[in-house]
């Protein structure tokens, strides 16, 4: 049977290893659109970057509200859904900055700064969810 996991257990699961998240955003016409990503858990809130002109990118501009799931898709099956609202900027630094934390996540710390050399450029956007509900649950098949 399924258990809740607490606040420290979702945190670090989410952060684990290189797990990526599947974001989904909200289309012009109301219907979802779901794509993967990576990104980074500060505080209360999760942190990525996307194409300015991507479709997420367009989305998000358009309506902030957004949905990320990241799950083991094995036994005993775990996930986590945190939902909220985004904040866009486009401040060059900031994004170098975190570009560079999520490229050293999923990629390494030695290749950081060719992440955010190459994602910290005009027409890339920086993300920040401010976390507003979170549903997290472990051992969904025992």
């Amino acid at each position: 049977m399924a258990q809740k996991m607490t606040d420290e257990e979702w945190r670090a699961f989410v952060s684990h290893g290189t797990r990526t998240g599947k974001l989904s955003t909200v289309r012009a016409d109301g219907s979802p659109h779901v794509t993967p990503i990576w990104f980074v858990l500060d505080g209360d809130e999760v942190v990525f970057n996307t194409g300015a002109s991507s479709v997420k990118g367009r989305n998000l501009a358009r309506d902030g509200r957004v949905a990320l799931c990241v799950d083991v898709d094995q036994p005993p099956y775990d996930f986590v859904v945190l939902r909220g609202r985004a904040r866009i900027s486009e401040d060059l630094a900031e994004l170098r900055h975190w570009a560079g934390r999520i490229g050293a996540r999923y990629m390494g710390e030695e290749r950081a700064k060719e992440f955010g050399e190459r994602n910290g450029v005009p027409g890339e956007l920086l993300v920040r969810v401010t976390i507003e509900k979170v549903l997290a649950e472990k051992g969904v098949a025992e």
